[in-house]
């Protein structure tokens, strides 16, 4: 973060020094929240957790180097205490951003965001020094440590932002103020706690309703949801997609033989061709919101298009793919899943497979309340729609439903199976995987199905395997 003395901080979070001998030391390192992560001059944030209490760390973080600890109480080291630590952090955070004056691009959507914000990110980086949110660290603890990671010489500064309900959005636009809003597409994620889409409509258009008079919207063209929040926001509005009156559009969008889509990209700057290394033809919809965003920074389509065109993946577990020795392909997707990405994911499963077996092994999608059964029902049938040649669906009642849509969808029989655990369904492949085959692995993050996804790496006949 940009250095500031401990009386600053403490003047910022509205905080009382405790145990400091010189208000004057300054914090230099970075803003942690793990004291195994504590660098010289960092400041250490003690949340209190519901296993692990930070304050309990706040003498080991102090060893390692830290300047203070942000606390809620003394601790026995140079600390600033203060009533609510979430609200310090996030006051802290404020603070940096508007001194620092950085081009501030926030994004939200219901699936996709993090995808979208790493394309952001490489595309930006080419442009000028950028920080991003790294992984999903997209709520309200993980956001601010992000913005605190910002420096001087940032241009632009690019964070995801999720929410769980109506406010949430709100909140965090008030702690990292954008000039830049995106919002990928409204779907179903988290809708059993939404109640309804038109409600997780009204919490993604937060994000266009805070931006400025010179600020810009940039929203989905072939979402409806998302294209009727233009009439929510004074800005600008930019808009992407493959309508025909996007702002920034694809044509001619096709797949490589091994499932990357290409296409000729068109913004008001001028057209460029684009193949991403990326798999699945979902990741079209990403690239142009990342191109829009570009565009509306100032890159030409030529600079968008060779960014895009190298960009690659850099949060784990999302349509990760590797290639084992004997010709395996594992597709490790596991870190989420709705019933959007689902059936983006499956699609991309059968382009990449063609002339090939094809396996799904797929776990519960969490948080769809009423719709759990129905949604998951038709994730089973998709596979069968696909010419999926083998779906093994993995977990409880959730992963009955999966093959229940399957085997009522094409009498599947055999090519369905329902086991109980990941470990089941890593003995299951591991006798009958043949040496071509592609394995899709996604579920819901609880279920822990990338395990299914590692153990296939892991026990890969010898020799090197090569991730692409």
């Amino acid at each position: 973060m940009i250095a500031l003395s401990l009386a600053e901080i403490a003047e910022i979070v509205g905080g009382q020094p405790h145990d400091i001998p010189d208000p004057s030391v300054r914090v230099t390192g970075p803003v942690v929240i793990d004291s195994r992560q504590v660098a010289a001059g960092s400041l250490f944030v003690a949340f209190a957790g519901e296993h692990v209490d930070g304050h309990d760390y706040a003498q080991r973080a102090f060893e390692a180097g830290a300047a203070a600890v942000l606390a809620a109480r003394p601790v026995g080291v140079p600390a600033i205490v203060v009533d609510d630590v979430q609200s310090a952090l996030g006051a802290l955070a404020r603070d940096a951003v508007r001194r620092l004056g950085t081009q501030v691009v926030a994004l939200t959507g219901s699936s996709g965001k993090t995808s979208t914000k790493d394309l952001i990110a490489q595309v930006l980086q080419r442009h000028a020094p950028t920080v991003f949110t790294p992984g999903s660290l997209n709520n309200e603890i993980g956001l601010p440590l992000t913005a605190l990671t910002a420096t001087e010489e940032t241009r632009h500064l690019v964070l995801e932002m999720g929410a769980r309900g109506v406010g949430h959005i709100r909140y965090l636009t008030g702690l990292t103020p954008p000039r830049i809003g995106l919002v990928l597409n409204v779907g179903t994620a988290h809708i059993g706690e939404f109640g309804g889409r038109d409600q997780i409509a009204l919490a993604k258009g937060e994000l266009v309703e805070v931006l400025p008079e010179h600020g810009c919207a940039v929203l989905n063209a072939d979402d409806p949801l998302v294209r009727a929040m233009a009439a929510r926001t004074k800005a600008r509005v930019l808009l992407f997609g493959e309508a025909e009156d996007a702002d920034v559009r694809a044509e001619n969008v096709r797949l490589t033989a091994s499932g990357q889509p290409s296409f000729r990209l068109h913004t008001p700057s001028g057209c460029s061709d684009v193949t991403l290394r990326l798999y699945g033809e979902h990741h079209v919809s990403n690239a142009l919101a990342a191109a829009a965003v570009a565009h509306e920074l100032g890159m030409s389509a030529d600079e968008i298009a060779r960014a895009l065109s190298e960009a690659g993946t850099l949060s784990r577990w999302r349509m990760e793919v590797t290639e084992r020795p004997d010709g395996v392909t594992v597709v490790n997707d596991a870190y989420n899943a709705n019933p959007e990405s689902m059936r983006a994911a499956l699609r991309a499963l059968a382009a990449m497979g063609k002339g090939r077996r094809t396996w799904a092994v797929l776990g519960p999608m969490a948080e769809l309340g009423d719709e759990s059964l129905a949604e998951h029902d038709a994730v089973g049938r998709l596979a069968v729609r696909l010419n999926v040649s083998k779906l093994v669906a993995v977990g409880d009642r959730e992963a009955s439903w999966l093959q229940l849509g399957a085997y009522n969808e094409g009498s599947w029989g055999e090519e369905s199976v329902h086991v109980s655990d990941a470990q089941a369904a890593v003995d299951l492949l591991r006798s009958e995987l043949r040496p071509g085959d592609v394995v899709l692995v996604k579920a819901s993050r609880s279920i822990g199905l990338e395990r299914v996804a590692l153990a296939l790496l892991e026990t890969a006949v010898e020799g090197e395997v090569t991730a692409r």
